[in-house]
Parts: C-alpha cells; structure tokens; sequence
C-alpha cells in the first residue's frame, strides 16, 4: 500500500453563541479549520483535522495548517501509510517544528491503519478502557452574572464539568470564580483556566482569595517558571495546559511536582503518536489528563473520543466534544454528546467519512 494522494480543505466552522472569548481580551467568532485526507493506491482513504484557536492563542495559525501540509505533501507520496513511524520521521525531515501542521496528517494515518487492520482507533491505541467518556464545557469569557447564567445552561444539558476561562483583571477574575462556584452544585467539577494570562502578582492574589474553593487553577501564567512559582503557593489542584508541548517538557513537569492535571492537546504535540506517549507517561506517572485539541469540529472530536476511551478512568479527567459548540456538521457519524458525556463506534479507524468535504472545492491536492 502506497499514499498517492493528499488534499486539504478549509471549513469554516461559526459557533452556536456566536463568540468564544478568554484571557487577555482573545475571541473568536469563526473558527478557521482544515481537513486533509490521504487517499491510497488501494482505495482507502484517512482523515485529519487541525484547527487552531486562532493565530494569538499558540504559535500555530490556520493558513499555516494548509501551508504547511502543502509543503510536506509530496514528499509523502509513494510513502507506507501503515508504517506510521517512518512518516513521522519523513515529516521531521522535510519540515522543522510546526507539529500543529503534521497533526492531520498522522492522524489520518491512524485512520488508514484502523481501516487496514478492521479495527477502530480506541483498539489500536491501548485497547477500551471506558464505555462512555465525561465532558467538561468551557465557559466563554464574560461578565461573573453572564458566566453564572451559562453554566446553568449547560448544567441543563446534562455537563458536571466546566472550564471558567479568566486571565483578565484578576478583581473581575476572582468574581468569576466565586459566582460560578456559588452556581454550580458541590458535586460539580469547576476549572478557573487564565490561560497564561495573569501575570505573577496577578495569580498570587486570585489563588489566595479563592483558597477556600473548590476549584482546580489551570495555566495562571505565561511561562512554566511562572506556573510552577504558583503552583506551590496554592493548595489547590493544578493544571498544566500550553507549556506541555513534548515529552520532555512532561518529564520535567513530573519530576517538579509542577501538577496534578495535564491537558493534552492533539495537535499541539504533533498527533496522536506523540499524543499516546504524552498519554501512556502520564498513566506510569499517576497524573490525570484532559483529552482534547486546541479547536476542531467532527473530525478533531472524533480522535479526541478514540484517545480519551483507551484512556485509563483513574487518570482520566475530562475530554472536548468540541462539534457541539460549532454549528457545522461535517460527518453525520461524528460522535454526538449524550447529556455530559460521549463515545465513539466501533467502525474501522475514525469511523466517520468527512461528507461535507464532498460538496467543497479542496484548497489544495498533491497526487503521483
């Protein structure tokens, strides 16, 4: 088996309440997402996706996507796609860095080898381990009334978990969180993630006038030094989020006592290879994880599902139904949330084919 074609689209994928908002005053209205394919000499055809929180959140952007799999793209062709390794190493040769671009493409891999093997992705990486996989829903940024009042929305639809996106004035920060807290149930998980945004000073005072609830901080500054200077002023659980990129950062992270949570991120460690190392670290290590993507739509949930449902329940912390914020159907076999959880079928691969691809001119095709 031989890869002899590879395209990309650009979808645009808006979102059901309009703008999703975090630190530092960031939003977006529209995500810009892109979906690659790599189709076989034998007929079989796998799918990726790779959306970035827009082009402030990580060093990622989406034209960069296409760009860079347009670069990478025909030194691919005539490869093994089953031999998932050695692509890898060819993607490194070709393009230094930018693992958010080698992304769709390995996990397109993944889904040919799922298909070539008859088995779905959750089989191939570490076997089911949960029948069901709980959610947490962000909270777009907003005034402490507005947040209130949106997490009482998705309580009603069936989410036990939420992710309070602050990292502004840390007064208005600290509002937040209490009004949230007060809103939610005891037996509800809340997150407050600033997403690197507060600076030092700034994390000290929220951690400190929100000790006495319960909450997990994620992420309160820009830089892991910063972090891990919060981290141990704090009794509260901490999460590690944008400055776990790879393995060694994870081993460091570990070895500092830096966290008791990690989300892992698909893309932004390069797929789900790398993903699964990140992953099977933290089950040796005992630290829980949030399986998720910095954005993405059908395809990119779809992968986060396989990864989170191979994943062990005593490390597992929450994952990202990222379709249901969009108002975008791209597979109509696409994992759909079940109040606040999802799973995933047991088809070959991914086991979804992209349809709206169909309909929409590729932005690009590189062929043999």
């Amino acid at each position: 088996m031989k890869i002899s074609k590879i395209r990309a689209w650009k979808v645009d994928l808006p979102l059901k309440e309009g703008k999703y908002a975090w630190a530092d005053g960031k939003f977006v209205e529209v995500f810009d997402s892109t979906i690659v394919e790599i189709e076989t000499d034998e007929g079989i055809s796998g799918f990726g996706e790779c959306c970035p929180l827009g082009p402030v959140y990580l060093p990622s952007y989406a034209s960069g996507v296409r760009t860079g799999v347009e670069t990478i793209a025909p030194h691919l062709i005539g490869a093994d796609p089953t031999n998932i390794n050695r692509v890898n190493q060819l993607m490194d040769s070709v393009l230094c860095g930018h693992p958010y671009v080698k992304s769709p493409l390995d996990v397109a891999l993944w889904d040919i080898v799922g298909q070539v093997t008859d088995r779905p992705l959750h089989a191939l990486l570490g076997g089911q381990l949960q029948s069901t996989v709980a959610l947490y829903r962000a909270i777009s940024q907003g005034t402490p009334e507005e947040m209130a009042v949106s997490v009482g929305k998705f309580l009603d639809e069936g989410y036990r978990r939420f992710q309070l996106k602050v990292g502004g004035n840390p007064d208005d920060d600290i509002e937040r969180i209490a009004a949230v807290r007060d809103a939610l149930p005891g037996d509800c998980v809340l997150v407050a993630d600033a997403n690197g945004g507060w600076t030092r000073a700034q994390a000290a005072r929220v951690v400190d006038a929100v000790k006495d609830l319960d909450i997990f901080v994620e992420q309160p500054c820009a830089t892991y030094e910063e972090c891990l200077s919060i981290r141990r002023r704090t009794a509260r659980p901490f999460i590690l989020d944008e400055v776990i990129t790879e393995a060694a950062d994870l081993i460091r992270a570990i070895s500092n006592d830096a966290m008791d949570v990690i989300n892992l991120k698909i893309s932004r460690v390069g797929g789900l290879t790398k993903a699964r190392i990140l992953r099977d670290i933290c089950i040796e290590a005992g630290i829980a994880m949030t399986i998720e993507d910095s954005w993405g739509g059908d395809v990119a949930t779809t992968a986060i599902a396989h990864l989170a449902l191979s994943t062990p329940s005593r490390v597992y912390f929450s994952a990202t139904d990222f379709n249901s914020y969009c108002d975008m159907e791209i597979s109509p076999d696409a994992p759909t949330r079940v109040g606040g959880t999802m799973s995933v079928s047991d088809r070959p691969g991914l086991g979804i084919v992209p349809l709206a691809t169909r309909h929409v001119r590729p932005a690009f095709q590189v062929e043999s």
